[in-house]
């Protein structure tokens, strides 16, 4: 019997038991993420809170997210991924369970926090997993399984205002956190049944030192003061900036001093090209989530329709989402899925420039439509680019460490979003924010045409050593 499991496994290596658990947890993470987008003005009327308070439940899952990723990521590198993956989804029950007894705003934005821990393992688990199974078959980097994977993680992002919106018009919005137990549940039992359990590991010292304790609390020092500062900008609290300098600039000394800092500068010095990789995904992924709140705040606030109907408006979004994903997993090289999806950022923001309040709800659907093509394509691009650029032992930090930057992209979105719509959401905000999203995008389509460190496509589909 294990003599013909493991020649099923070397003949197909990335077949559907070994997928489908990694597929579904990756999911939690970015369903999660948008799903709340349809929610806020409920949760904002039941907790009598206002637009910067309830902006706190975007802030604070990104905010942990941005630490727990390639903290998960070192710990899967360490002590095995099956382990992280597991006790995750756990995580994410409890969360599911303390989303729907939460008494108070801010008891709501603690269980965002364990949410955010908890959804945090699985992508940089799948990650390593990946390389595992791949080095041990002697595979070429499988593109097409990361692609269904980024496809899952893209799909149910681009649907999650859609499902919360119905959710919380049938069930009210708490079910858009006990959804999170069944799920989790499901795929926890795959994983433990189709899975292979992780191979003995011996760690060097105890893994309370093997983790960078002072670099993680400098690193959510300086992310927690720069959106206390962000959040509030009608009210600046200028103490937040200076002390965001010191925590980063502590970050960078501790780190330039310990062998295997949380931020490992020296990596990211001496891999420019992984570096630029992350910038790219962080500056992307700031435009991605401006549409994401944004559009649903916009639809909900200016154009007065309900929470099902904002999320019923992102659907042609999901399903563009979806195909950007699976030709980015069909396309061999880098540089061209890039720029097709900033070309498309650029016509996107010009589409929102056209529409106002009056206009039809199928035209607003319409105009933010096209940008989910390069949601789909930057996701799975971005994947591609960090599995053949990092170092092989590294895959998991490196793979928390785009999340990572992927979710300070997230964070500054709010931060545009409330910049440009003030108080509420008007036509002149969501211009402005269309606006900016083409200079935005226009510049990253420029960068990109000129960046002579991605490879090319006959390096992509060559085996990573």
């Amino acid at each position: 019997m294990t003599t013909a499991t493991g020649s099923v496994a070397a003949a197909n290596p990335f077949g559907v038991r070994f997928l489908l658990p990694l597929a579904l947890g990756s999911c939690l993470n970015p369903i999660n993420s948008t799903m709340i987008a349809t929610a806020l003005v409920p949760i904002a009327a039941e907790f009598h809170a206002s637009v910067a308070q309830t902006g706190w439940l975007i802030a604070a899952l990104y905010l942990v997210c941005a630490v727990a990723q390639p903290t998960l990521g070192r710990i899967a590198d360490l002590v095995g991924a099956r382990r992280v993956y597991l006790a995750s989804l756990v995580l994410v029950m409890i969360a599911g369970v303390g989303g729907r007894v939460a008494p108070s705003l801010g008891w709501l934005v603690v269980v965002r926090m364990l949410l955010g821990i908890g959804t945090s393992g699985a992508y940089p688990s799948a990650m390593r997993l990946f390389r595992e199974r791949a080095d041990a078959t002697g595979s070429p980097p499988p593109r097409t399984a990361m692609g269904l994977l980024s496809l899952m993680g893209v799909a149910t992002a681009a649907v999650g205002p859609v499902l919360g919106g119905v959710l919380t018009g049938a069930f009210g919005w708490h079910a858009i956190f006990t959804v999170n137990v069944p799920l989790a549940l499901v795929t926890l039992l795959l994983v433990l049944a189709w899975i292979p359990k992780d191979p003995p590991r011996k760690v060097r010292r105890s893994l309370w030192k093997e983790l960078d304790v002072v670099g993680i609390s400098l690193f959510s020092g300086a992310l927690l003061a720069v959106m206390v500062f962000l959040l509030d900008i009608d009210h600046p609290r200028w103490l937040a900036l200076p002390i965001a300098a010191a925590c980063a600039a502590l970050l960078a000394w501790h780190s330039l001093r310990r062998p295997d800092p949380f931020i490992d500068l020296r990596m990211l010095a001496k891999h420019t090209p992984l570096s630029l990789t992350y910038l790219r995904a962080m500056v992307a992924f700031t435009v991605v989530y401006c549409i994401f709140y944004g559009f649903a705040q916009w639809v909900e606030g200016a154009g007065g329709y309900s929470p099902a109907q904002a999320g019923m408006a992102t659907l042609p979004l999901s399903i563009l989402a979806g195909v950007g994903s699976v030709a980015g997993a069909r396309t061999k090289g880098l540089r061209g899925p890039f720029l097709l999806a900033f070309a498309c950022s650029v016509v996107g923001g010009i589409a929102l420039w056209c529409i106002d309040a009056a206009s039809p709800l199928w035209l607003m659907a319409a105009a933010v439509a096209v940008f989910g093509i390069p949601q789909g394509l930057v996701s799975v691009t971005t994947q591609a680019a960090v599995y053949i650029q990092a170092p092989p032992g590294q895959i998991g930090t490196a793979s928390g460490l785009q999340r990572t930057f992927s979710y300070i992209g997230a964070m500054a979105a709010t931060a545009v979003i409330g910049a440009c719509y003030g108080h509420k959401p008007t036509d002149a905000g969501l211009h402005l924010l269309a606006g900016t999203m083409v200079g935005v995008s226009a510049l990253l389509f420029i960068a990109t045409l000129f960046d002579r460190t991605l490879p090319r496509v006959d390096d992509v589909s060559k085996p990573h050593s």
